[in-house]
């Protein structure tokens, strides 16, 4: 009986520290349960320090820039890419052919005119000695009498007169009006002044020696008498 009942005690004993040892289980559980379970060894961490964490990790990431930025601020920082020397050989070439084409330009223009004021230099230099034996004609054809000018000597002689100057006048040398025109320092050359009622004021009154012009210039002044 004895022994039944030292038994029945170290079985309650066994009992009672088994259900003391669920109670202390039960209890750290509770425990860590109510603090939050921080995982295999790590350390808690609170939100705040999580937020601050992801916001430095997103400004440095922010703050790499990728290789297409970096070459964007080199643009911007040292301007549009260094050319190729090729291409700066080809500008310099294109560069030196369009001032050389400017040039010859030029250089045609200016010698186009040139020879052109050439040719009327030469060509008014043929006129004035032509002009003597113009004059040399009218001046014969003026002295022959009246009765010696159906001679067909002197009809031919004034048939070539007439040639020459109709040749002439294709040519563009003409004739200056004088006699009756007023006196122009331009077109004439007054060797003599004579006061005439019947004329007005500075008049030609007389015309020694014509004068021509071939195309716009003066080739020779008329020589003439003013009035008044």
């Amino acid at each position: 009986m004895e022994e039944n009942k030292n038994n029945q005690e170290e079985v309650k004993q066994e009992k009672s520290q088994e259900e003391m040892v669920k109670e202390a289980v039960e209890e750290a559980k509770k425990t860590a349960s109510a603090q939050g379970d921080p995982g295999d060894g790590e350390i808690p961490v609170e939100d705040g320090e999580k937020e601050e964490k992801a916001g430095a990790d997103g400004q440095e990431e922010s703050e790499e820039a990728s290789p297409e930025e970096d070459k964007a601020e080199g643009k911007k920082l040292f301007g549009r890419k260094k050319k190729d020397k090729k291409d700066e050989k080809i500008e310099e070439l294109t560069d030196k052919l369009t001032r050389q084409m400017a040039e010859f330009d030029n250089f045609r223009k200016r010698t186009e005119r040139e020879k052109s004021q050439m040719y009327e230099v030469g060509a008014k230099d043929i006129i004035e000695k032509i002009l003597p034996v113009v004059d040399s004609f009218e001046r014969g054809l003026d002295a022959v009498k009246a009765e010696e000018k159906d001679h067909p000597f002197m009809q031919g002689m004034d048939k070539v007169y007439k040639q020459m100057m109709t040749a002439l006048n294709e040519m563009g040398v003409k004739p200056i009006e004088a006699v009756g025109q007023e006196f122009n320092p331009d077109f004439h050359n007054a060797v003599m002044h004579v006061e005439d009622e019947e004329l007005g004021e500075n008049i030609v009154a007389e015309e020694f020696q014509k004068g021509y012009m071939y195309r716009d210039s003066v080739v020779r002044h008329s020589m003439v008498k003013v009035a008044n």
